[in-house]
């Protein structure tokens, strides 16, 4: 039984899978931090390419400058700002940034640097005095938060998922996605044996919702 009112959550999935729609709609309706994980190492990307480099710069680069990692509360949501800079989230889904995101958010040097930051936020959350955080990604529940009160993993299938990226202007493909992140050596996308998972193809918003309510009112 828990013993701390602070509740963690822990999604997991796939490009399209409904990681972010649903993320809001809990954060906003039970008054939880939101975390997209994935924006933390898109901002990363366009930071690189921005400036010029590549993948093979990345370690130099990181030893060479000094990136402040801050968090600003938009809403329900936490962001990451970079040296004080923000950028727009409309920059962060271009179709340069969806296709290369998955190669840099593969590098270890990369990963290293936001793994501190990322858990941190749950006591971010907390000064903030939000009731818990639910914090979405690929690897939140198996690296960032493996102690997390819930772990959903959530699915569907790759057609349901394609229509859904191409409704938000995204044109990357599912079946490379998943690929690249599921295969690579550091912190691949898994769903951990503790995850409850959910397919979100086959369930309405509002009804993924109410199944992870109830999962919450039993912890």
């Amino acid at each position: 039984m828990k013993t701390s009112n602070f509740i963690s959550v822990a999604i997991d999935g796939g490009a399209g899978s409904g990681k972010s729609t649903t993320s809001k709609l809990l954060s906003k309706e039970m008054n939880y931090m939101h975390v997209d994980t994935g924006s933390h190492y898109r901002l990363l990307t366009h930071s690189f390419l921005y400036n010029g480099f590549e993948l093979s710069d990345v370690e130099e680069v990181l030893e060479l400058n000094k990136f402040n990692l801050n968090s600003i509360i938009s809403g329900f949501s936490s962001r990451l700002v970079i040296n004080d800079v923000e950028v727009p989230d409309t920059d962060l889904r271009t179709e340069k940034i969806n296709l290369n995101v998955s190669r840099f958010a593969s590098h270890p040097a990369v990963r290293s640097l936001l793994f501190d930051y990322q858990r941190s936020l749950v006591n971010f959350a907390k000064k903030k005095n939000f009731l818990g955080i639910v914090m979405e990604g690929r690897d939140i529940g198996s690296v960032i938060l493996p102690d997390a009160d819930l772990k959903l993993f959530l699915h569907a299938e790759e057609d349901v998922r394609t229509e859904r990226r191409m409704a938000d202007g995204q044109a990357d493909s599912i079946n490379m996605r998943d690929k690249l992140d599921s295969g690579r050596k550091n912190a691949p996308l898994m769903a951990t044996p503790d995850s409850i998972k959910i397919d979100t193809g086959k369930n309405s918003i509002q009804d993924v919702f109410l199944l992870i309510s109830e999962l919450i009112s039993n912890l």
